[in-house]
């Protein structure tokens, strides 16, 4: 296993123009798990330029208004301008809150099916409802323990991390104490991270974390270092006031850690 330590990453030029530093959609939220995509579109949208959010439920107008206010950055888009959303995007972040249902599933893959060369990164609710047929070098899929346990069906460990990768022929990032990242090929481990990381939510900013390091790096750079920023950003706050932060908080402490290391 080889130590993440090292973040080799591509940097906004100073003659950038607006697009030029990516373009991301996020497709996932519903109506029990509205929060979720928005700590993921909050982590992302502190280094790319625009966030599409598409949400396959229709979720009253009191919540609609909460997280239009929370997310001022995106660009909240409707069913048949998903397709369109999706060919402009650098990457594509599916799952975080996503439903269980036969229409999510199909969505899921369809979207898969049909834009097979676009990088994705599928997370929490996208990981029930995958066919594994439809992965492949232009996907990371983000399970913690459980989730990897029903992907794969087989009990997550570093070992399986790059057994599963090679095998299916994709990007394998687990959450856990320690992240491993496996392209197939090798397989790579980080130190940092802490205890107060066990919060719901934290997972979702690590997706959306990727996902934006996905759309002008590779998966296997982005996976990397998105896991060790994550943990590098929850030690920071561990630092500052213990256990006492939630995944918010996490976000919010990503454009710190990200400029003393990057």
């Amino acid at each position: 296993m080889i130590l993440i330590k090292n973040l080799v990453l591509r940097l906004p030029k100073k003659n950038s123009r607006k697009g030029d530093n990516g373009v991301l959609t996020v497709v996932g939220g519903s109506k029990k798990y509205h929060g979720a995509p928005l700590l993921a579109i909050n982590a992302a949208s502190r280094l790319v330029d625009l966030v599409y959010y598409y949400s396959p439920e229709k979720l009253n107008e009191k919540v609609m208004a909460s997280m239009k206010a929370s997310a001022l950055c995106s660009i909240f888009v409707q069913r048949k301008d998903l397709f369109a959303c999706v060919k402009k995007s650098d990457c594509v972040l599916i799952g975080n809150g996503l439903a269980l249902s036969e229409s999510n599933k199909k969505l899921v893959n369809y979207l898969l099916k049909a834009f097979p060369e676009k990088k994705f990164v599928l997370d929490a609710g996208a990981l029930r409802l995958v066919d594994l047929n439809n992965l492949n070098p232009n996907v990371l899929v983000t399970p913690h323990s459980a989730e990897f346990n029903a992907l794969f069906k087989t009990k997550a460990s570093p070992e399986q991390v790059l057994f599963q990768a090679k095998k299916h022929g994709c990007l394998v990032l687990l959450k856990q104490g320690n992240c491993f990242v496996s392209d197939g090929k090798k397989i790579y481990y980080n130190k940092n991270g802490n205890a107060g990381m066990t919060k719901g939510g934290t997972g979702d900013v690590l997706a959306g974390l990727c996902a934006a390091l996905a759309c002008k790096n590779s998966l296997l750079a982005s996976a990397k270092a998105a896991a060790w920023l994550n943990g590098e950003a929850g030690d920071y706050l561990f630092k500052k006031q213990g256990f006492a932060f939630n995944a918010l908080d996490l976000s919010n402490a990503l454009p710190i850690v990200f400029s003393k290391n990057v």
